[in-house]
Order: structure tokens, then C-alpha cells, then sequence
């Protein structure tokens, strides 16, 4: 299946000056991708990093490595394999905590997987733990001469003449596989060793209780025989799997070998490479200043942007506000207009109700004067009378 991806970010990669151990000398002039990738078959977890084509970055994730926040930007882990230790530079806090926590998890994953394969070499191993006298059956007969033969012909239960020790050597390199492995490659041939004691033969004058329970006893090798081969055939493949990354180690090493020569013969530059990492000092201080300021900056625009946010917030609280007044506004206006065109017609009724008084004194006031005149009249007649 290979490895795949399985996290990545963008980072200034630095690796620590193996002189003085104390320097940071940066393998990348630019932010390069750092990514974790996972290898399925082998239940590995690298990080790894390219520039262009060159790989800054080979580490192996192991139970016992440790990755360090040395400031708010930047972390480091040792790898002992490679003897060298890497440091990265961020752009924020919130990546190089994204990267801690994912490291933090992709070692506990590599301890798990550690500790799954310890189980799983130990339970292959266990069938070859127990004695001859944990095997035997209590109705075994004493074995004699005339009974026994190992390696026999004829009738006899026979074994391969191919030693377990043999086929261990054809398939493993002496320098290749692990101690615990080298420790299940023991056990595994003293099994077959013993299992090769304890496969007894017997002449025909066996009783059939006797046959039975050697049947059984070899069921009982048979399957552990099957066990032991199984597992030593995962051991083979790891051993294959180990072969191949020795021999690409083995290309690294003359790479760097190459390498090394190379730097060797350009010794009589050292000055410049000195004055050119002093200048390389010096650029990245600027930038580290620059990047400061433009973190200031960003707080600063940030901080703006919360303040336009707010403001925008209360110009829309205004602007509802202000349609409701204008609605409100519109409402009065109907009732005003209402209202005058009510005062009006009553100023109209009012007018006609005046000019009906009018006309009522103006013909009240004509009957109050022909009734004086008749008063006047009649006072006149009384008076002549």
C-alpha cells in the first residue's frame, strides 16, 4: 500500500550545527511543506520534508522522542537515528500547537503498534516455550531403544534432514534483525529442535491405545510446527522489508559520503560561507522583525475590523430604526392629511352655518321691526282712544 500523507503544514526548517550543538543552522532558504506520512505495512510514522527534490527531513516517530515548544513559534525534536536535531519555525502559535498535538498522537500510535507487534511476537513464540514433560501424556511409555528411532526408515515417523538452524540462516542477515527478533528466531528453532525429539516412531506390535496417542502427540507437533512456520514466515518479510531500507540507507549514507567530500574540497570557501551565513543571519532578523510588525499589524487590523463590525452592527440598528420612523412617519402623515381634509369640511359647515345665522338675524331682525311698528301702531290707537 505505501505511506501516504497524512498531515501537512508549511514551516522554516532548521537542523541544529553538529559542531557546536548549539547554533541553529536553516536547511531551507523559504517555508517548505512538512508532512507526517504513515506506512500501513509497516505501522511507521515519518516526517517528512522536501525542498525541491532534496529531502531536509527523514525522521523516523518513536515511542521515546520528544517534541519541545522552545517559544509561541517554535519547536524541535531530537532523532537519534539520524544523531542530528530538527527545529521548525511557524507562522502562528496555533500551527506549531496543531503540529505538537498531531505529533503527540502519532507517537502514542507508534507505541501502540510497538507494543501490538511485541504481543503478536510473543504469542508466536509461546508453543516453543513448553518442556517435553508439559507435552508427554502421564500413558506414555518409557522410551527404549527397540521402540524409538529418530530420523528412521522404513514405517517409521520421519523429519527433514534440513535443520531448523539452517533455513533461520538462509533467510536472515546477521546484522538485519532486532533483538526481539533474533530472540524469536532462537525460540523457534529450539521448538523445532525439540518437536524433532520428541516425534518418536514404534514397530507394529504397538497396541492401538498407543497408536492413538502418539496420532494425538503429532497432532500437537503438527500444529505448533504450523504456528512456528507462520510466524517465521513474518519474520522473513520484515527481514526482507529491512533488507531493502538497509540498502537504502546504505545509498544515503554514500550520498552523504559524496556529499560530505564535496564540502570538504570547497573547505577553502569557508569565509564565504560564513559571511554568507552572517548575511543569512541578519535576513532572517529582518524578517523576524518584519514579521512582528506585520503580526502588530494584523492585530491592529483585526481590532479595526471588530470596530467596523460593531459600527456596521449599530448602523443596521439605526437603519431599522429609522425605517420604523419613517413608517411611523408615513402613518402620521396619512392621519394628519386626514384630519385636514376633516377640518376641512367642518370649516365649510362651519361657514354655511354661519351664513344661515345671518340670514336668520337679517329676517329676525325685519319681524322685530314690523312688530315695533306695530306696537308703535297699536300704542297710537290706544292713545286715540
Amino acid at each position: 500500500m505505501g505511506e501516504q500523507p497524512i498531515y501537512s503544514t508549511r514551516a522554516h526548517v532548521f537542523q541544529i550545527d553538529p559542531n557546536t550543538k548549539k547554533n541553529w543552522m536553516p536547511t531551507s532558504k523559504h517555508a517548505v511543506t512538512v508532512s507526517y506520512f504513515y506506512d500501513s505495512t509497516r505501522n511507521v510514522y515519518r516526517i517528512i520534508s522536501l525542498d525541491g527534490s532534496k529531502a531536509i527531513i527523514n525522521s523516523t516517530i518513536t515511542p521515546n522522542m520528544t517534541f519541545t515548544k522552545t517559544s509561541h513559534k517554535f519547536g524541535q525534536w531530537a532523532d537519534s537515528r539520524a544523531n542530528t536535531v530538527y527545529g521548525l519555525g511557524f507562522s502562528s502559535e496555533h500551527h506549531l500547537a496543531k503540529f505538537a498535538d498531531k505529533f503527540a498522537e502519532y507517537k502514542e500510535a507508534a507505541r501502540m503498534a510497538k507494543e501490538k507487534s511485541l504481543e503478536k511476537m510473543e504469542l508466536a513464540s509461546s508453543p516453543s516455550q513448553e518442556s517435553p514433560a508439559d507435552i508427554h501424556s502421564p500413558l506414555t511409555p518409557p522410551v527404549t531403544a527397540d521402540l524409538c528411532r529418530i530420523n528412521g526408515t522404513g514405517d517409521d515417523v520421519t523429519l527433514s534432514d534440513v535443520s531448523p538452524n539452517s533455513m533461520l540462516q538462509s533467510d536472515l542477515s546477521p546484522t538485519t534483525p532486532t533483538l526481539a527478533h533474533r530472540r524469536l528466531f532462537y525460540l523457534t528453532g529450539s521448538a523445532l529442535r525439540s518437536g524433532h525429539r520428541r516425534i518418536f516412531c514404534h514397530d507394529s506390535s504397538s497396541n492401538p491405545t498407543t497408536n492413538k496417542h502418539w496420532e494425538a502427540e503429532l497432532a500437537t507437533l503438527k500444529s505448533n510446527n504450523a504456528k512456528l512456520t507462520a510466524a517465521l514466515l513474518e519474520s522473513t518479510a520484515n527481514v526482507k522489508q529491512w533488507k531493502q531500507q538497509l540498502a537504502a540507507y546504505q545509498e544515503e549514507a554514500e550520498r552523504l559520503h559524496k556529499r560530505v567530500s564535496e564540502l570538504e574540497s570547497q573547505s577553502s570557501q569557508t569565509n564565504v560561507i560564513k559571511s554568507q551565513k552572517t548575511e543569512l543571519n541578519q535576513t532572517i532578523e529582518e524578517l523576524e522583525c518584519t514579521l512582528k510588525a506585520k503580526e502588530e499589524e494584523m492585530v491592529r487590523l483585526k481590532e479595526e475590523v471588530e470596530n467596523a463590525k460593531q459600527l456596521q452592527t449599530q448602523k443596521d440598528e439605526l437603519t431599522k430604526k429609522l425605517e420604523d420612523t419613517d413608517l411611523r412617519n408615513k402613518e402620521l402623515e396619512e392621519q394628519l392629511a386626514d384630519l385636514e381634509q376633516r377640518l376641512e369640511s367642518s370649516q365649510v359647515d362651519q361657514e354655511n352655518l354661519r351664513k344661515n345665522l345671518k340670514t336668520l338675524l337679517e329676517i329676525l331682525d325685519g319681524k322685530i321691526f314690523e312688530l315695533t311698528e306695530l306696537r308703535d301702531n297699536l300704542a297710537k290707537l290706544i292713545e286715540d282712544s
